[in-house]
């Protein structure tokens, strides 16, 4: 006799599962009515298996088989396939808490969420996680088979979530948490924008003086008879460089930038010494430190908050970190739990963090507050970034200036010390002839 599994709402909207032996899927309907149950989902067991299986087996960008004299070919282009734009993320998470919130069983809030979903990947995902469960997963296993997708964070607080019961909760937790952090991502690149245009149309405007400019003014030079300043022939000797090897100057560029970030990404010490330039360097340097010391303590002070035990969460964070001197200070907090000492000693040594962040935290331990005093913590440096990046924004636009400037400047002066020189050499010899 075929195996049914079913997924059911007693009379309080709670979500039940379980299996019954009948002959057919109306006749299992039936029995699950006569339990006083409301059917949500009904699937022969078998049937349930072999699709879970023929999903995990599916093959990726090869030829999977030939079907009525035609090809049929599954290609998975690198970079254009399998990541989901955190704001996409977000909104799916906000979205599946605020369902579940409203006693919306899982399967049927991701059924739901893939209907309507526009980006290609995530309604992918939401398939495979619906196709997951169904087969008998738990929603943290089904997550951890793309953590393209979802990173450890999202899987260990919504595994607690569903331990303690809470999971509608923990996704209104994670969801305030991609939030903030996208809202600080966001402020921080707009800081960062102005400097960068005006860099970007410096170099424009460089590249056109050099190129075009300087050129006209050397051809008008060739027809006098004067001795050039040093300082105008430097910036010719520039110019001839430039419009001769443009193009290998500019590969030269694009070079030393592609072995620079290959560099920080591969190599352990220079991404240690870049993020400790980041750290120290004057007016960035403050934004940095302080966006990397919200990160850590909302992280650490969701996690925990979520029922995450310490050790796992302080793994959690340092993998998360995004800057391998955090990342350091959290590891040597990780092994001072780990052998039964206090949070507090490890943080002050590192001296990563300030005073105030060390002392918060000391109070947060000794009163058992310990993820609420770090989300105040954390709530507190979302202001601080905020009054960093104005600080930064309000320094750099004069620097920028003033820079620009400076450049377009000296070059227009270096066009016409020769002009000046020999109208002063006309005069002096107009003077001495009368």
């Amino acid at each position: 006799m075929p195996r049914y599994e079913y997924v059911a709402l007693d009379s309080r909207g709670k979500e039940t599962k379980g299996t019954i032996e009948v002959t057919s899927q109306n006749e299992a309907i039936g029995r699950v009515k006569e339990m006083g149950l409301f059917p949500t989902k009904i699937t022969e067991a078998e049937k349930v298996k072999e699709k879970s299986a023929a999903r995990k087996s599916k093959p990726r960008a090869k030829v999977a088989g030939k079907k009525g004299g035609a090809l049929n070919i599954e290609i998975k282009i690198p970079g254009l396939s399998g990541r989901v734009p955190p704001k996409v993320l977000t909104t799916f998470t906000r979205q599946l808490a605020t369902l579940v919130d409203a006693g919306l069983p899982l399967l049927r809030g991701l059924r739901v969420l893939e209907k309507q979903e526009r980006n290609v990947t995530l309604k992918r995902i939401l398939g495979e996680l619906a196709l997951a469960i169904e087969g008998g997963s738990t929603f943290s296993e089904a997550l951890a088979q793309h953590p393209k997708v979802f990173n450890r964070l999202f899987i260990n607080m919504v595994k607690a979530g569903e331990l303690g019961g809470v999971l509608e909760v923990v996704l209104k937790r994670l969801a305030e948490f991609s939030e903030k952090a996208q809202k600080i991502k966001g402020k921080v690149k707009a800081a960062m924008f102005y400097p960068v245009a005006v860099l970007i149309v410096a170099t424009g405007i460089l590249i056109l003086l050099m190129v075009w400019v300087i050129p006209q003014f050397q051809e008008v030079f060739k027809g006098m008879n004067i001795t050039m300043p040093w300082f105008t022939l430097l910036v010719l000797n520039i110019s001839n460089i430039v419009k001769t090897h443009f193009l290998s100057a500019m590969g030269v560029v694009v070079a030393v930038v592609i072995l620079f970030l290959l560099a920080i990404n591969k190599i352990k010490f220079c991404r240690y010494m870049w993020d400790k330039f980041k750290l120290k360097v004057p007016a960035l340097g403050p934004v940095v430190s302080k966006v990397a010391i919200s990160r850590f303590t909302r992280t650490l002070g969701t996690l925990v908050s979520s029922g995450v035990p310490i050790l796992q969460a302080l793994t959690i964070v340092k993998e998360t970190a995004g800057n391998i001197i955090i990342a350091n200070a959290v590891s040597k907090v990780h092994e001072s739990v780990k052998e039964g000492e206090t949070i507090t000693a490890p943080l002050e040594a590192s001296g990563v963090f300030p005073p105030m962040v060390v002392s918060m935290v000391d109070v947060g331990e000794q009163t058992g507050a310990m993820p609420e005093m770090l989300l105040k913590i954390a709530d507190n440096y979302d202001e601080e970034v905020d009054n960093a990046v104005s600080a930064m924004t309000s320094l750099l636009e004069p620097i920028m200036i003033v820079f620009l400037a400076g450049i377009v400047g000296s070059i227009v002066i270096a066009m016409f010390l020769p002009l000046i020189k020999m109208i002063n050499d006309l005069s002096g010899n107009g003077g001495g002839g009368g």
